[in-house]
């Protein structure tokens, strides 16, 4: 799994953080940081769950 953001388009809502600290993170503004662009296969499908909760879809997946 490739693990992409739209860091612009985000509106730091934070759920993916709280879902996958592992993955995620936030900026001094809120906004989404992406610290592993190849998480590890165990976080899948928290990954997967971060990106359908985010309210403005900008957390893309390659698998």
């Amino acid at each position: 799994m490739r693990v992409s953001v739209e860091t612009p388009r985000c509106v730091g809502s934070g759920q993916c953080a709280m879902l996958t600290p592992e993955v995620f993170d936030q900026d001094e503004d809120g906004i989404v940081v992406l610290l592993q662009e190849a998480p590890p296969e165990e976080v899948y499908e928290d990954v997967r769950q971060a990106a359908m909760t985010c309210p403005v879809q900008v957390i893309s997946l390659d698998e």
